[in-house]
């Protein structure tokens, strides 16, 4: 006969070894005691040992018993443990999920939304990675990135996209630039600046919305350099390089030597929340939600979420 050590037989056995007493055990269980009886001799039977020796007086385990009993408290211990494992992997509630993020976020409240996700999650281990926007795309297609934090740009079907954050641009001019004084500014005072933009091979939209906005002021640019973070282009400006124009987070960035002024234009930066369209974790919908919910006032044109201070800020050489 093959030996059955299914979860309720051993629940049975456990009550009654803990009771050593089959009435009081079926009421634990909430069954009458002649199937309780039942299944305890269909345990013996299975196993070929006597678990319990009974006499009209008491009931008490055998050495059988005895072991029985520890190991059975053990494997539904486990069972309980998988059982809850199982479903908090099910919920979302632990794991691993890997975040992609622009380096403009960290001025755009990353350390609050870090915490935040911690706070409510604290059995995922969430890997934040800074990379350019191509790459958090392709990642994500592939499955190497779970959620990713980009500058808005279209995206194929294999990924989910939705708003994130919206902001205005200013002007980023060196610390001593004949403007340094005031806090305000037209695209045309510069145009016979010299330009650093961000690079078009890593966000091709970003890099054509920045030249629609000089082409409404009626110049073309004269570009110098390209680089691949905001703050490489913050410090090529405040190196005399050139001017720019940059997301209104990044006058929060600190660097010395810089003055930004606000111009009236109608473009905005934005960024994006994306994922992919294929996968449908808990554990990639909670973080998403979590994402989506702190930045729901940063989707809509919020600029307050940033220092009134920013607007004509300088930041004198150190």
């Amino acid at each position: 006969m093959p030996i059955d050590l299914d979860a309720r037989l051993l629940r049975y056995f456990k009550t009654v070894a803990e009771e050593l007493n089959f009435s009081r055990a079926a009421e634990r269980l909430h069954i009458s005691q002649p199937p309780l009886s039942t299944a305890i001799r269909q345990l013996e039977d299975s196993l070929g040992v006597t678990l319990f020796n009974r006499s009209s007086r008491q009931v008490r385990l055998t050495a059988a018993g005895r072991v029985l009993y520890q190991e059975a408290s053990f494997l539904l211990q486990r069972q309980n443990e998988i059982k809850s494992l199982v479903h908090r992997i099910g919920e979302g509630l632990i794991g691993q999920i890997r975040i992609g993020f622009v380096g403009s976020m960290i001025y755009r409240d990353l350390n609050t939304v870090v915490e935040r996700c911690k706070k409510q999650y604290p059995g995922v281990e969430q890997i934040w990675l800074e990379m350019n926007t191509a790459e958090q795309m392709a990642l994500i297609e592939r499955g190497g990135l779970d959620i990713g934090v980009i500058h808005a740009n279209p995206v194929s079907e294999q990924v989910q996209s939705t708003p994130l954050t919206n902001e205005p641009f200013m002007i980023c001019v060196p610390a001593d630039h004949p403007l340094q004084h005031q806090q305000h500014a037209t695209l045309q005072e510069l145009k016979d600046e010299q330009f650093i933009v961000f690079s078009r091979a890593l966000s091709p939209r970003y890099y054509e919305l920045l030249l629609s906005m000089y082409a409404q002021a009626g110049f073309y640019p004269s570009i110098r350099f390209e680089a691949r973070h905001w703050l490489s282009v913050i410090s090529l400006v405040s190196q005399r390089l050139g001017v720019a124009i940059v997301p209104q987070c990044m006058s929060q960035a600190g660097i010395s030597g810089v003055h930004f002024l606000s111009f009236e234009h109608d473009m905005r930066s934005q960024n994006s929340l994306i994922w992919s369209a294929q996968k449908t974790s808990a554990l990639v919908k909670n973080h998403v939600r979590v994402l989506k919910d702190h930045y729901s006032q940063w989707a809509a044109d919020d600029s307050s979420q940033l220092a009134p201070s920013t607007h004509g800020q300088k930041t004198k050489k150190q």
